[in-house]
């Protein structure tokens, strides 16, 4: 595999991030792609560029430089406006396993938006257009992220990505 070019199966994407900025470019490019509404889900340790990489697709969204993009801890939920709504959420002050509507997020998912979880392995429903992005540390620097598409949309806009 080479470094930052992800290699497609029919559901699922890995690369090799080697830097903080080659997340942050991911994200933007990920941004850049999405036209429909998409629920993607994040999971890794805390450090492992989550919040980073929801940075770079508010980038790829357009919205606003001004907005100062951090992860929702105690809010829960963060808007965006962009070239499409940005819905960012933060499930990991909770102890419990949720649901959508618990955190309010159920009329959401009924816009043309981007809702994009942080800490999402705690979310009990199954969504059909999701993309589940996992992380793992490596070192420092290097993460290595699958990327797992769920639903014929979600599957295309992976297959996009390769391009």
């Amino acid at each position: 595999m080479r470094k930052n070019e992800p290699m497609i199966s029919e559901q699922k994407a890995e690369l090799l991030s080697e830097s903080p900025e080659e997340t942050l470019d991911l994200g933007e490019r990920i941004g850049r792609m999405l036209s429909d509404g998409i629920v993607i889900r994040l999971i890794g340790d805390l450090g492992s560029g989550k919040t980073l990489l929801v940075k770079g697709i508010a980038r790829g969204l357009d919205v606003p430089s001004q907005y100062l993009i951090t992860s929702p801890t105690f809010t829960l939920v963060n808007e965006y406006k962009g070239r499409q709504p940005l819905y960012h959420a933060d499930l990991y002050r909770l102890s419990t396993a949720v649901d959508f509507e618990d955190i309010g997020l159920l009329d959401i998912l009924c816009e043309d938006a981007v809702v994009v979880i942080e800490w999402a392995e705690k979310l009990t429903e199954d969504i059909e257009n999701t993309w589940t992005i996992h992380f793992a540390t490596i070192d420092d620097q290097k993460r290595q992220i699958v990327i797992k598409a769920q639903g014929d949309n979600a599957i295309e806009l992976l297959k996009k990505l390769e391009k």
